[in-house]
């Protein structure tokens, strides 16, 4: 069996999406996400003129081999661009692979660790009475965990904080929008909110917060210790992680426990976090992080050093990564949490899939392969549109990371 095309496919069901479909000589395919959000093109373009002219004749079931051929064999590794488009080749390599097997994925990865994936959704809401209603109306879809952000007193806007409860898109415009921030204001209401979702609903429900790298380490130790009494699950991307000596300092002053890692492409961008244990949870997923082959090495690691997975799950990653995360989520040892942003009517239109949602969990379904495609027609119906991820300048104007 040979690759005897490859198609790199772009669509915008109410959110841009890009998407390798591999076809082989024996007319098996497999797809893989590639979106990067906001630098769509980018990667269709390394895909589309570096990438697939590679794999045409390729051996499909060399999936480790064509890894390293196109990570080692580039020179220029690593990186948001590569990686995914790494990912998208690696992912619908390991589709191929189950359907030619006529088993699901996660039977390649050694099967079932657990009978279902625990996802979390995301309550939100301007002021607490409404995240109040909405983590109400998450527990009574069955959820055993929620992510609380909630409006700040104050500011016009807050990311995170969406009028479609549901189906939630940050990137909202063609340009980026801006907003402003003020950590003073956060850090005085954050841990106001979760005294009240915590008396409201009582010690078990797992809540989470996602900072978005807003503070620095110290600041983030203060928010840390704060919300301690309300036992969080975890505190998010609390701050921005190229300085990864800063989490040491959150470390020594909080027990809350951390999650970070979605913007990490490898595992290098990990390795520190997880061997020290300054983190508690790593949160790389499928596309973001060179595919299943190599999300599985940075799970791997993290089993050793006590560092569970919470992959990311935002609308940004479309049903395909979803799909391939869920086989890697079934069958490790180490699994913590999965996002689970729900798609649009439109987007699931666009990528059929197997994967059912039941009593707060995921579960990847028993099809050969990853158990997801794309109609290649209803994509064509949704053309690509710019829309970019807003910026946050604080009080003074001074551009503020998220």
């Amino acid at each position: 069996m040979k690759i005897a095309d490859a198609r790199v496919i772009v669509t915008c069901p109410g959110r841009n999406f890009v998407t390798l479909k591999i076809i082989t000589d024996e007319g098996v395919t497999g797809v893989g996400d590639a979106t990067l959000n906001g630098r769509e093109l980018a990667v269709e373009s390394y895909l589309r003129d570096h990438v697939v002219p590679l794999l045409i004749g390729r051996d499909p079931a060399r999936i480790e081999d064509t890894w390293q051929y196109l990570y080692q064999g580039a020179y220029w590794r690593r990186g948001p661009v590569t990686m995914s488009a790494i990912a998208a080749v690696d992912t619908a390599l390991w589709d191929v692979k189950g359907k030619v097997a006529g088993l699901p994925v996660y039977q390649l990865l050694g099967g079932r660790s657990r009978e279902g994936v625990t996802v979390y959704g995301h309550a939100n809401g301007e002021t607490v009475d409404e995240v109040l209603t909405e983590v109400a109306r998450f527990v009574d879809l069955g959820y055993r965990a929620v992510r609380v952000q909630c409006g700040v007193p104050g500011l016009a806007k807050t990311y995170g904080v969406s009028g479609d409860k549901m189906f939630y898109e940050p990137a909202d415009a063609a340009l980026p929008s801006e907003a402003t921030w003020s950590t003073e204001r956060y850090l005085a209401h954050v841990p106001t909110v979760f005294a009240k979702v915590r008396a409201e609903f009582g010690p078990t429900l797992r809540l989470l917060h996602d900072v978005h790298h807003r503070l620095t380490p110290i600041e983030a130790a203060r928010l840390g210790r704060s919300l301690e009494p309300y036992a969080l699950t975890w505190m998010e991307d609390p701050v921005p992680a190229e300085l990864q000596d800063g989490f040491r300092l959150i470390r020594q002053h909080t027990t809350t426990p951390i999650a970070t890692g979605e913007i990490f492409n490898s595992i290098w961008d990990a390795s520190h976090l997880i061997r020290e244990q300054l983190i508690d949870y790593i949160r790389t997923t499928v596309v973001r992080a060179g595919g299943i082959t190599h999300l599985r090495r940075i799970f791997d690691y993290a089993a050793l050093h006590h560092v569970r997975s919470g992959s990311h799950g935002a609308t940004d990653l479309s049903p395909v990564c979803l799909a391939a995360a869920l086989q890697l989520d079934i069958a490790i040892p180490n699994f913590g949490l999965q996002e689970y942003m729900r798609h649009t009517a439109q987007t699931d239109e666009v990528f059929p899939h197997e994967y059912r949602f039941a009593d707060g969990y995921l579960h990847p379904g028993e099809v050969p392969g990853l158990g997801v495609d794309i109609d290649e027609e209803a994509a064509a119906r949704f053309p690509y549109s710019p829309a970019y991820l807003p910026v946050n300048r604080l009080e003074d104007g001074t551009v503020h990371p998220w």
